[in-house]
């Protein structure tokens, strides 16, 4: 899955939890679950492909065992701080992102292309890309599965909007304080 569609499916998923929870999406949550739908890659792929320390671009953080591991220390340090709703979010974005990498193989009926959850007690699949970003955005094509997250991200978009832009202001407040110290209008 590309990271439109990990993006969307996981704010999704996150609204829905709010909602669910009768409380409306916040900035910090957005941000961490924005942030947990890209972790796994934004550790593997470059470990694997540019540093050539992972076998393949899905595993040490595309693992279950690892997500277990990972989301139980931040729990506990969570706990402590009493800030659990922004790991929520992150979990929410995180595990959504294991699961949508698993949702294609799956419905090929290709169950041994996601032995990379139980990496490395299992071997990771192998995969015909090379190792590389530019080989992997060489091989995009607008498939019937690409077409389906452009449309995910569009409903997200719709449902973040929904959801009055959470972190919309922050980053223009940010940008505004940037800006001004920058030109020196302060």
């Amino acid at each position: 899955m590309w990271p439109w569609g990990h993006l969307a499916v996981g704010y999704l998923l996150y609204s829905f939890w709010c909602r669910a929870d009768d409380r409306s999406p916040s900035a910090v949550g957005t941000v961490a679950v924005a942030f947990g739908t890209q972790f796994p890659d934004l550790v593997d792929k470059p470990l694997a492909w540019t540093f050539a320390v992972l076998p393949t671009g899905r595993t040490l953080t595309h693992s279950l065992l690892t997500a277990t591991l990972l989301l139980g220390l931040l729990w506990i340090g969570a706990r402590r701080s009493e800030r659990r709703i922004p790991l929520g979010a992150f979990a929410i974005g995180y595990l959504s992102h294991l699961a949508m990498d698993s949702v294609h193989p799956l419905l090929q009926g290709r169950l041994a292309d996601v032995s990379f959850l139980l990496w490395p007690v299992l071997s990771p699949p192998s995969y015909e890309t090379s190792k590389s970003f530019s080989a992997h955005f060489a091989n995009f094509g607008l498939t019937p599965f690409v077409l389906l997250q452009f449309a995910l991200a569009g409903i997200a978009l719709g449902v973040w909007i929904a959801d009055g832009s959470p972190g919309i202001a922050e980053l223009r407040d940010l940008w505004s304080g940037m800006t001004q110290d920058h030109f020196g209008e302060r």
